[in-house]
């Protein structure tokens, strides 16, 4: 006996056809620009510490508490400028968004007492929460999914060419005119959001699945809690080996090899360059191996490079191993935008990645502090090679055990 034919409702038209993409190239662009300049402004407190810590006659464990400060605040820029993106757009929240930061950013470089710093260093990590989530869903949804994975790696090295452009031109104006200029600098991101508004598109994906009111977006993301909480924990991981060898790696070249301004700017910019090498190929290879698989085989890599970044004595093996230790970790990262994008669904992609990446730097961000407290007792090197090999390895096994949805069509799914 054949078995019967399925019923199928004269009204069904077939699952929902991926939406074509377009305009993808203005989108990778200001999501890149905004992720530089965010990184930028970051890392200018990085890159200055012991002046600042000088200026305001504080310790070293805490200036970095500012850092630990940032950090610990951007989960709440990613809920606010995440649930505005899926409620209303990408566009104007990243707009907005950009605006915010740079003002404050400019006036950190006002401020004359330590609780005024610390006070505007949360504000600005507020903003920076905001700009990650809202930019790398508008530009993962525009790109095509054969060039997901290589440009995911461009868009995330952003950071580290924010971190470049730090430690160059901390290296032009710390020595002459202090760390203050620097933070007026770094008002420049507000220029971007005049870009975005004349030369963006919204995106289509979620033109397509956007939520009609505030209760379904809210019942969308409740659904996916599980798949939230495994991104966090994720990005924990990826938060705390990032974090774990920058935030305090100038201190480390200060403190222990006796590194002048301009020769720790020259090491920091020679380790971002391996950054930026280590993400673009890292998510280039994610596209033909896997998004996991690459990650993984990444942070491997740098933990048998943990010796030679940490220990090195020769200058030539300490530039060395900073820019190998660098190439793994931002590798690692580079695969992460496309990664964690493409594991969330469309109707909350504008908050739940992003979201999930600031919660997980609320985790992480303790490492800055944690790193001081613990050169307190034993030297820099030490402090950090420990915390990078316990890193690396819990990063490593996260994302092996975890998901993936490698080329996922995206506009394809309704959740």
């Amino acid at each position: 006996m054949s078995e019967p034919h399925p019923v199928t409702p004269l009204n069904y038209a077939g699952p929902p056809s991926p939406i074509p993409t377009s305009g993808h190239w203005p989108a990778v662009l200001a999501g890149f620009l905004g992720w530089t300049l965010d990184a930028f402004d970051f890392f200018l407190v990085n890159v200055s510490q012991v002046e600042i810590a000088r200026e305001f006659h504080k310790s070293d464990k805490e200036i970095a508490l500012a850092i630990t400060v940032t950090l610990a605040a951007r989960p709440i820029g990613a809920l606010i400028f995440g649930l505005l993106a899926d409620r209303y757009g990408r566009r104007l929240p990243l707009m907005l968004d950009l605006i915010f930061y740079s003002i404050v950013e400019v006036a950190t470089g006002f401020a004359h007492t330590y609780t005024q710093f610390i006070i505007l260093r949360m504000l600005f990590g507020i903003g920076m929460g905001g700009e990650w989530g809202v930019g790398a869903s508008l530009a993962m949804e525009k790109v095509p999914p054969r060039w997901r994975g290589v440009l995911s790696g461009v868009l995330q090295e952003g950071y580290a060419v924010g971190f470049l452009l730090a430690a160059a031109v901390s290296g032009i104006v710390l020595p002459r005119w202090g760390w203050r200029p620097l933070f007026f600098i770094g008002g420049l991101p507000a220029i971007l959001a005049l870009f975005i508004r004349f030369g963006v598109k919204e995106s289509e994906v979620w033109e397509r699945t956007r939520h009609r009111d505030w209760a379904s977006l809210i019942t969308g993301i409740l659904r996916h809690w599980k798949l939230f909480l495994f991104l966090t924990v994720l990005m924990a991981g990826m938060n705390f080996a990032s974090h774990g060898t920058q935030d305090m790696y100038p201190v480390f070249l200060t403190r222990d090899h006796g590194f002048s301004a301009q020769r720790k700017s020259w090491v920091m910019m020679v380790m971002q360059v391996g950054a930026v090498c280590g993400g673009v190929l890292f998510g280039l290879l994610s596209d033909r191996i896997g998004r996991r698989r690459a990650m993984v085989n990444a942070f491997i890599l740098a933990i048998a490079c943990i010796p030679l970044w940490a220990f090195s004595q020769k200058l030539a093996l300490l530039v060395m191993g900073a820019f190998l230790i660098q190439f793994m970790v931002q590798g690692a990262w580079g695969v992460v935008p496309a990664h964690i994008t493409e594991l969330s669904p469309d109707s909350v992609r504008g908050f739940l990645p992003g979201f999930a990446y600031q919660c997980g730097v609320l985790i992480a961000s303790i490492i800055p502090w944690f790193e001081a407290k613990l050169a307190e007792r034993m030297r820099y090197s030490h402090a950090m090679a420990l915390m990078a090999l316990l890193i690396f390895a819990y990063a490593a096994v996260i994302v092996a055990v975890g998901p993936e949805r490698r080329g996922l069509a995206f506009g394809s799914d309704h959740d």
